[in-house]
């Protein structure tokens, strides 16, 4: 893409798992970029999916508030350690990530 492997990786955080989605598609080489691209797509991915089903359980509404909190931690955190070009894999969704970006071939 004519990035920076460190730029780009922090890219793939910017917009959360929109910007993953878009250097998945985009980055056909970069095994980093590619990897942080999946991690947001997962993370971000499945925290916009439970946020949004709890938002709209009454009983369970208040929880939504508390992901929000969650994901804008893990935003910060991902963003910097890609910036700082470290390959950082959360726990259970960093192995899925690793399997899934070296799968997808586009």
């Amino acid at each position: 893409m004519g990035l920076k492997a460190r730029t780009a990786g922090f890219l793939c955080y910017l917009a959360t798992w929109i910007t993953g989605i878009i250097f998945i598609l985009v980055e056909r080489e970069n095994r980093f970029v590619r990897f942080h691209a999946m991690q947001s797509i997962l993370l971000f991915g499945g925290l916009s999916i439970l946020q949004w089903i709890i938002g709209h359980l009454p009983f369970l509404g208040s929880l939504s508030w508390g992901l929000g909190i969650v994901q804008f931690v893990c935003w910060v955190f991902l963003m910097v350690q890609a910036w700082q070009g470290k390959y950082y894999k959360l726990p259970v969704i960093g192995d899925y990530a690793e399997r899934f970006a070296n799968q997808i071939k586009l």
